[in-house]
């Protein structure tokens, strides 16, 4: 792993990177904790598909298509999350998606600064 992404590794949330093909090409430990019923970091290589309901892969194609962003929040095991998902970009063209799902209080601060 490159230095410059050394950080990625270990940091509290979970990353996962995939190609324009929807196979997985990076995932950061946390990423393989939180799926690891479905294979954790040996995941990389294999699709996203694997861990996706029918509905998700629609919804992970649009995003890739169509170079837009889905963010919103879930809660699972009494643990509420943001899940981040957006494409990312090669040469100026989408290449992948990077989901991002970051453990979040209930309670939630919110502000609004100028």
């Amino acid at each position: 792993m490159d230095d410059i992404l050394a950080w990625a590794k270990t940091i509290n949330c979970a990353i996962t990177v995939s190609d324009i093909n929807g196979a997985i090409i990076y995932m950061n430990e946390k990423s393989g904790k939180t799926f690891e019923k479905w294979g954790g970091l040996d995941m990389v290589g294999k699709s996203l598909n694997n861990c996706h309901s029918p509905k998700s892969q629609e919804i992970i194609t649009k995003l890739m298509d169509n170079a837009e962003t889905n963010v919103y929040t879930i809660e699972k095991a009494g643990i509420k999350k943001m899940i981040y998902q957006a494409p990312w970009f090669k040469e100026g063209k989408v290449a992948g998606l990077v989901e991002l799902s970051i453990e979040i209080p209930f309670d939630l601060p919110h502000y609004i600064r100028d």
